[in-house]
């Protein structure tokens, strides 16, 4: 079976999945049972609140059973190897979806397993916000049309947006201050790099942001706020991309540092969506991979 990793593992069929997370969102009866008697394990080594419900929530409404996994009662590295752990629960679940510090674990859980492993956040990437990232998107046009201008920490967010906008046919900006630019041996051709927010910003249909400092990197809080001084999304930096432009944001999001408050209750921020999309492409992932 597939695994998802990685935006690219499934890049030909973002279409599809993009298609049946709109389905998904407009009738919540969709897909109603068809993982009945299907065991979907959900394991968690990083705390989370949008990605814990909305898998959870999206396994029982496809009629499985979520069997919930933590960092420590897993262990994996730790109290057991990763290969060990996948081949039991390889005989146990129909399919894995993990949450991970390092990118590694899930290569060796899905190397070492027949079921579908799925990324929920690594270090590397996190694949399924960029599905829910590209269906937001395409509710107000479609990505092929679309600039997206991603402004900030060039993390594991802006890597996954970057490989399903450029899949999907649009326009991938990333804007950095020197030294937190992305590694260019992690993204596809054609991703635009740039050291200006403001040029990024200009004329986009679509400006994204993320924090400055994600789980794990509180020690590096000061430096990082003295790098990215000059960087939020304000209103008027959110000005200069399109007339229409959307703002999204992946959250939890720390509001006066990357974004204005104004900007983020924008009649044009479209967060909150892409907090729902995190259900619904979870809901098109299961169906592809099961």
């Amino acid at each position: 079976m597939t695994d998802f990793l990685r935006v690219r593992d499934l890049a030909d069929r973002l279409p599809d999945l993009v298609e049946v997370a709109h389905r998904a969102k407009a009738d919540r009866n969709f897909g109603l049972g068809h993982l009945a008697g299907r065991q979907i394990g959900l394991f968690f080594e990083l705390p989370s609140t949008r990605t814990r419900v909305s898998t959870e929530v999206a396994v029982r409404r496809l009629g499985g059973d979520p069997v919930v996994l933590s960092g420590s009662g897993l262990g994996v590295g730790t109290r057991e190897p990763a290969n060990d752990v996948a081949r039991v629960l390889d005989r146990l679940l129909d399919g894995l979806a993990a949450r991970v510090t390092d990118h590694r674990t899930l290569e060796q859980l899905a190397r070492h397993g027949d079921i579908p492993v799925i990324n929920l956040l690594s270090d590397l990437e996190h694949p399924c916000q960029a599905v829910a990232d590209v269906a937001t998107i395409a509710e107000h046009r479609p990505v092929a049309d679309s600039v997206v201008a991603y402004v900030g920490d060039a993390n594991n967010v802006a890597t996954s947006l970057a490989w399903a906008v450029v899949a999907l046919g649009g326009e991938m900006r990333i804007a950095s201050p020197p030294g937190y630019g992305p590694d260019s041996r992690e993204l596809p051709d054609g991703v635009i790099v740039l050291e200006d927010a403001d040029e990024a910003v200009s004329g986009a249909t679509a400006v994204y942001t993320d924090v400055w400092t994600s789980m794990g990197q509180e020690k590096e809080r000061s430096d990082r706020l003295e790098a990215f001084e000059g960087w939020t999304i304000d209103l008027a930096r959110f000005r200069l991309a399109h007339d229409d432009a959307i703002f999204l944001h992946c959250l939890p999001a720390h509001r006066g540092e990357e974004v204005a408050t104004e900007v983020i209750e924008h009649p044009r921020s479209v967060v909150f969506d892409q907090a729902e999309y995190r259900l619904h492409s979870f809901t098109a992932l299961l169906l592809e991979l099961l």
